[in-house]
């Protein structure tokens, strides 16, 4: 087993060296496709902690009338809050609510706008629900709408029109995350399919090379694992190379790059923690010694009659 392998690994080399701009060539090939995998991995992290980020921000908002008996009001707080899915429920008063709209229109003249009110205060008070899974937001505020309790001290008559969640826009984002998802997953598997059918095409013409050289080992009664073993571990070997590549460039590019593009858009995170990149990198090295190992084995079964 042992004088098996050490075979498999000098003829492996051997062959590299012979061969080394066809070797080279599928190094290369894996390498770029495995490091744009890197990319689109890394990137997913990105943008699942940035939407994460906004998705935590999504609540509903159910607006209170005036007129509501505050004991109503806390028990439709605390029956809200028993809903599956309700992470919390948070009453805002008037003069909260007041308050919350002059630091967000502080620079739209939200002073102005509020002392023509002349201490009149329309803005009414609500009940903030911060949900889970912000995914079941339409799901939660449906519910909300047909609650007979809430009805009754709602700010309008038509309870739906005291429910707010960023209708439009929660969806158009969730929409947009899964489409971006979904092009990732048909990108990647593509490029796996590149690396894929160079290893393959690789190997094909490295026996092709050695057709003699396998005849004479088959006369000589080499067994078919024997014959096989070189062919694998090449493989192997240069998909392992290539991902040790990627591997190195997305490490450059998460420590030096990455945060230079942060400083500059401050308001974007761009960092990946390290536990989250030490699951890629193995993802790359086990992707990477798949793919030259299933490679090759295709090749030598459709081109090698052993």
């Amino acid at each position: 087993m042992a004088s098996n392998l050490g075979y498999s690994l000098r003829e492996a080399g051997h062959h590299f060296r012979r061969n080394l701009s066809t070797a080279l060539g599928a190094v290369v090939t894996i390498f770029l496709s495995l490091f744009i995998i890197g990319l689109f991995a890394i990137g997913s992290i990105m943008l699942n902690n940035m939407v994460g980020s906004v998705e935590d921000q999504v609540t509903i908002q159910a607006f209170l009338s005036d007129d509501a008996d505050q004991s109503a009001v806390e028990a439709l707080q605390d029956k809200i809050s028993g809903w599956d899915n309700v992470q919390s429920v948070t009453y805002k008063s008037k003069d909260e609510a007041l308050q919350e709209y002059r630091e967000t229109m502080s620079n739209r003249n939200a002073e102005a706008a509020v002392a023509a009110l002349d201490g009149v205060n329309p803005v009414p008070a609500s009940l903030v629900i911060q949900l889970d899974d912000s995914r079941e937001v339409a799901a939660v505020a449906d519910k909300l709408i047909a609650d007979s309790d809430f009805q009754a001290v709602a700010d309008d008559e038509d309870a739906s029109a005291s429910v707010l969640y960023g209708q439009g826009t929660v969806e158009r984002l969730f929409s947009v995350t899964a489409y971006i998802r979904i092009v990732a997953i048909v990108l990647v598997a593509l490029l796996v399919f590149v690396a894929f059918v160079f290893i393959n095409n690789t190997i094909r013409l490295a026996i092709t090379a050695r057709r003699r050289e396998i005849a004479i080992e088959r006369l000589v009664g080499a067994s078919n694992s024997f014959i096989r073993g070189p062919f694998l571990t090449e493989g192997v070997l240069e998909a392992l190379f290539g991902a040790l590549l990627s591997i190195g460039a997305l490490q450059l590019l998460c420590s030096f790059v990455l945060p230079r593009f942060e400083e500059s858009l401050s308001f974007l995170t761009l960092t990946v923690d390290t536990s989250s990149l030490l699951h890629i990198y193995a993802a790359l090295i086990l992707a990477g010694v798949v793919i030259g190992a299933f490679g090759s084995f295709i090749a030598m079964r459709r081109y090698l009659k052993v």
